[in-house]
């Protein structure tokens, strides 16, 4: 089956430049990243975006010179601001002059998978290619072939109140869930005389959390039956997680059942939960604020949560793993010096060097060692070995955009809906949209 062109409705208009230009039927021809690519006189486009530029520009700057010593090309790198690099990649790619590389977050990739702007690549070509992290290596992947590399990922962990684990005599992070629950019970019967305090921070539209603990029973949000997709939130094994989460955010958090999770870390630092679940970085957020939220340039300082916290993987639910992919765009006139690029860039040696910038590796094979390189990450890499990517369909971000699965949480949270219902209603929105023309 043909990739479909941009020219698709829910493609933009700007991206039939990208996909017109090469072959999208699934047997079209990898762009090898073996053997040696004589570059001389020539120069590689790298887009990545600033956060190399911020962390880890001395990995960049090593990968490029190895690239270099190696082919003989120069390499002009640059950095991407997240505000608004999408709509700058459009109308790029809508023209002739393209980077030969392109970093986009991982669930940014399938949109551009599915338009034809990235050629596919072989993944045996590239190191730690087989174990390589679902989370990512998922956006990659259509219908038999590759489409990016994975780059970097970031993973989310239970963060929790090391003194209130203290006072309720609570000795360690849980190991299971029960213990998660039993630890849970015993911050809230600790903290019972705050009628503000709750066990876990949960907001009502965490759908990344309610759908892990959907995953964590063995159920998903859609999977693909021949040409069509087909929700999956009603399914038994879907509705067992999705009670789960339920039970969880009515019996221990006090957050709002109308409200994302994008600001709980500084609602966390509040110190009226003991424990939330979020990305490993949100440990620090938590920890310290800027001293005026308005002022970009204003000095971080210490919140009354400082140095009380601590991290450790879940247990037993798996990880929505967020991060970067790299692709090769389908117009580059360079695409084996940019596989060639991509390949040190992404190779053991570029992984340890992101690893002492306090991101993970693209590897399920490198975060044991990650882990005891930099403790640090320790409970994030963990938590990486068991992730889970949302479905890789054309129409995905559709689904996203209009919060149908905020929506149902909100609904099932605030009594509209029971659990059954609302996970209906979320299938037949999700079969509409992923399934539209």
């Amino acid at each position: 089956m043909k990739r479909k062109i941009a020219a698709v409705a829910a493609i933009a208009a700007t991206l039939l430049g990208a996909a017109a230009c090469g072959s999208n039927d699934e047997d079209a021809p990898t762009t090898s990243a073996s053997g040696k690519v004589d570059g001389t006189g020539k120069t590689l486009k790298v887009w990545l975006m600033v956060d190399a530029q911020s962390a880890w520009k001395n990995v960049v700057d090593d990968a490029s010179k190895r690239f270099t010593d190696a082919t003989g090309a120069q390499v002009n790198v640059e950095y991407q601001q997240w505000a608004n690099h999408l709509t700058k990649l459009d109308a790029t790619l809508a023209g002739n002059d393209v980077p030969d590389v392109v970093e986009l977050g991982n669930t940014e990739f399938p949109k551009y998978v599915f338009s034809g702007a990235f050629g596919a690549i072989n993944p045996a070509d590239y190191e730690n290619s087989g174990s390589w992290l679902q989370g990512l290596k998922g956006a990659c992947d259509f219908e038999g072939q590759t489409y990016c590399v994975p780059y970097y990922a970031g993973a989310r962990v239970l963060i929790y109140r090391t003194d209130l684990f203290k006072k309720a005599g609570i000795s360690e992070a849980p190991k299971s869930y029960a213990d998660f629950l039993s630890a849970a019970d015993k911050l809230q019967a600790a903290e019972k005389a705050n009628s503000k305090f709750g066990a876990v921070y949960m907001p009502g539209q965490y759908w990344y959390a309610a759908m892990s603990w959907v995953k964590s029973t063995g159920g998903d949000i859609a999977k693909q039956e021949g040409d069509k997709w087909v929700g999956q939130l009603s399914q038994p094994a879907s509705i067992e997680g999705l009670q789960r989460w339920v039970d969880l955010a009515k019996k221990y958090s006090k957050a709002d059942p109308t409200k994302n999770e994008n600001d709980q870390a500084n609602t966390f630092a509040q110190g009226t939960a003991a424990m939330f679940y979020g990305n490993a970085w949100e440990q620090g957020a938590a920890e310290e604020t800027k001293k005026d939220p308005n002022n970009p340039d204003s000095p971080l300082v210490p919140t009354k949560v400082k140095g009380k916290l601590a991290a450790a993987p879940m247990p037993e639910v798996p990880s929505f793993l967020g991060g970067s992919n790299l692709g090769i765009t389908e117009k580059s006139q360079n695409k084996q010096l940019a596989a060639q690029w991509i390949k040190a860039f992404t190779d053991s040696t570029s992984m340890a060097g992101l690893v002492k910038a306090n991101a993970l590796p693209n590897a399920t094979s490198l975060l044991d060692k990650a882990a005891a390189d930099n403790p640090a990450i320790a409970p994030a890499a963990l938590a990486a070995k068991n992730s889970w990517f949302p479905p890789n369909a054309e129409k995905w971000a559709d689904v996203e955009k209009s919060a149908v699965l905020q929506t149902m949480l909100t609904d099932i949270l605030t009594g509209k809906k029971s659990v059954a219902d609302g996970a209906k209603w979320a299938d037949d929105q999700i079969n509409t949209t992923l399934n539209e023309s």
